[in-house]
């Protein structure tokens, strides 16, 4: 992306950021969920970073929440109520220590403080001499709006402050900062009422938290049993350690949160990440993350802000079940009926735990039902183990630059008419899927790319969930497009991944042998394989699937059929499917896709067995067949599976075949197997 794109992009992001959270912050209302909100501003920080030019003083990424509502007294802030940068990945949170180090020009000790992040709405409490005088929500950072009733309200905020035996209560004001939330049972409570009268049904807790904050009846306010933990105090009061603020506010009889707690390394604070997003099921009330603070209040404050955060703190956000991306292309998979279904390929992104770069759009109604284009940011979902899934289309971020997308008219496996069934789209050749899966199956073969762990059931499930329609598609599996999928997890996902990437690798013969060409079994298909290594060697072609498909051409059938095995009918059949259209795209995808293929070493020289044709059967006791067949092709001879004129030896072990009774009416010279391996010697 040039500077051009990067700053028209940054422009559409603003514009939608802001609309969303004039809405959210002002309206109470909720247009996209926080976590898809969160997608975007991480975007246009991460633009706004690497080209700090387009970044403009009313950007989102430089000012806190919305403006205050006209009904409330104005209430500015002693000191700004600052937001966090968010980190979405451990990557991100070396980063920002990266940063801080930078800026402060030294190491820093990793002593942290680590909190659950609420998803509830932030407010500031003035106590002056112990007694609660003011509560305020955050507003725009700087003025906030006067909501001390609604507070007063809420238990888990003290009126007034308790001293502890020995010590003297805060004198003068103490600004205290938290958090005010409703617990998922009281969500629940409160949405069954609303049905019940047939009010407004709540999203989630959040809304109703920040709705209940700012009713003008206390009253209602009361009814909504809000809870608070507090987590900051404005001010020096003497404390060395965030920590110990924490300690403090317990003392004084505020409400703080017994599952934060402090990290002495970023291993532990991705531990405790770890942890609590997997347990915070178990949890009374909702979270989106934690936030990651330098312990150390000295050199918190000495670290200052950047923009509208502070740079010694960051929340870590848990992997979200909704988030936004670029569909890059639709491309259309073939399944096992023959069904054609459109499948998004996305920018990688990660989401609900997964990093993926597929998603499903079942058929074409779903795609003009969604009023998708190619290039489209759109925002993905995911719930549990359920497969990621398009849900909407952000129209606003367009650029003009976007594609329709359009069924193919014939289909992309076979060349066959495309028919409408329905609301789907079938290849009109019955056997076209199947096919296809055979031929998919064929290629992780162990006689091929010998891919275990991609069994028929496996294999059956990519298809049929459009991951993928062509063995090259393989190539280009991502864990987290696996792990997305109901009964895989993150390690077997990995685990397939890992086995593909080794596999990637592979000799030319057993490629060769893959590609299912008529009448090209194991034997012949090393013949071709060395036949067209040579061709490729001569010709100074690339060594990859688009060099062979050139080298078959130059070799062509006349050449090929006086190769051992290979007769007029087998070249023809060779040189038609190097001729094929689609093959040759296929060769070409899977040479983009990093398939690598191990070439033959050429030939030096004449050896003892040079222009010999071996032909083996029956059983020997010295050595397997397939270590006979090496040892005659080390000393320059060939191995072919059939007899012929052109034959020089037929090597014969215990219980051997026809071939034996052929071989004497075509004058063949027999070998006994001592015979043999005096002439091997």
């Amino acid at each position: 992306m040039d500077i051009k794109e990067a700053k028209e992009r940054a422009e559409n992001l603003r514009r939608e950021i802001n609309r969303y959270r004039y809405a959210y912050h002002v309206l109470d209302k909720s247009l996209i969920s926080d976590a898809a909100l969160d997608s975007l501003k991480k975007e246009l920080f991460d633009l706004e970073t690497k080209y700090p030019q387009l970044v403009t003083p009313d950007s989102p990424t430089q000012r806190i929440g919305g403006k205050p509502l006209r009904e409330f007294k104005k209430v500015r802030h002693i000191e700004p109520m600052l937001s966090f940068n968010d980190a979405f990945s451990r990557e991100d949170v070396q980063s920002w220590l990266e940063r801080l180090e930078n800026y402060l020009g030294r190491k820093v000790k990793e002593d942290f403080y680590v909190e659950l992040k609420i998803d509830g709405l932030a407010i500031e409490l003035v106590y002056e001499n112990g007694v609660l005088i003011r509560g305020a929500t955050r507003g725009d950072g700087l003025v906030g709006e006067d909501v001390t009733q609604n507070l007063r309200t809420v238990e888990a905020i003290p009126l007034s402050l308790e001293t502890p035996r020995g010590e003297k209560g805060p004198a003068g004001q103490l600004v205290v900062r938290g958090e005010v939330f409703i617990t998922k049972k009281e969500f629940e409570r409160i949405n069954r009422e609303q049905k019940k009268s047939g009010g407004k049904v709540y999203a989630n807790p959040r809304n109703i938290a920040a709705g209940s904050i700012r009713q003008l009846d206390p009253k209602i306010t009361a009814a909504r049993r809000l809870d608070s933990f507090s987590y900051d105090i404005v001010g020096d009061f003497g404390k060395k350690n965030h920590s110990e603020e924490h300690e403090q506010l317990k003392k004084w009889g505020l409400k703080t949160n017994p599952n934060n707690k402090k990290a002495h390394s970023l291993k532990e604070v991705f531990a405790f990440r770890d942890y609590w997003e997997k347990h915070r099921e178990g949890l009374s009330y909702e979270i989106d993350g934690i936030v990651v603070i330098l312990d150390d209040n000295v050199e918190y404050r000495r670290a200052g802000a950047v923009g509208k955060a502070p740079r010694a703190a960051i929340a870590y956000k848990f992997s979200p079940r909704e988030t936004t991306t670029v569909v890059e292309n639709i491309k259309v998979q073939v399944g096992r009926t023959g069904t054609l279904t459109p499948v998004a390929e996305l920018r990688p992104v990660e989401v609900g735990g997964v990093r993926i770069s597929h998603a499903t759009l079942h058929n074409l109604d779903q795609i003009r039902k969604l009023g998708l284009k190619i290039g489209d940011t759109v925002i993905v979902s995911r719930a549990g183990d359920v497969i990621p899934q398009i849900t909407s289309v952000l129209k606003k971020l367009r650029t003009g630059k976007e594609k329709e997308f359009k069924m193919p008219a014939t289909c992309p496996v076979d060349g066959s008419k495309v028919v409408k069934e329905g609301v789907f789209y079938r290849c009109s050749n019955p056997k076209c899927g199947a096919r296809s899966r055979e031929l998919v199956r064929h290629m992780v073969s162990r006689a091929a790319f010998d891919i275990r762990g991609l069994g028929p059931k496996i294999l059956d499930r990519f298809v049929d969930e459009g991951l993928i329609s062509s063995p090259a598609d393989i190539f280009i599996l991502q864990a987290g497009d696996i792990a997305a999928l109901e009964r895989f997890g993150e390690k077997s996902a990995e685990k397939i991944v890992g086995e593909i990437a080794v596999k990637s690798k592979i000799e030319l013969a057993r490629f060769i042998y893959g590609l299912g060409i008529l009448h090209v079994g194991e034997e012949t298909s090393r013949t071709l394989a060395e036949a067209l290594a040579k061709e490729v060697r001569e010709n100074r072609l690339p060594e990859n699937g688009k060099g062979i498909t050139v080298a078959a051409a130059k070799t062509g059938a006349e050449k090929l059929q006086y190769l051992p095995d290979i007769g007029p009918k087998v070249a023809e059949s060779i040189i038609d499917w190097f001729r094929d259209k689609r093959n040759i795209n296929f060769l070409e995808a899977m040479d983009k896709n990093g398939v690598i293929l191990e070439f033959p070493p050429a030939r030096i020289g004449r050896s003892r067995l040079t222009g010999r044709i071996f032909v083996l059967t029956g059983t020997l006791s010295s050595m397997a067949r397939e270590e006979a067949k090496e040892e005659i092709r080390k000393l320059g001879g060939d191995v072919s599976e059939s007899i012929s004129r052109e034959t020089d030896y037929l090597v014969v072990g215990e219980k051997p075949g026809s071939k034996l009774h052929k071989a004497r009416g075509l004058g063949v010279k027999i070998l006994d197997e001592k015979e043999f391996l005096k002439l091997l010697s």
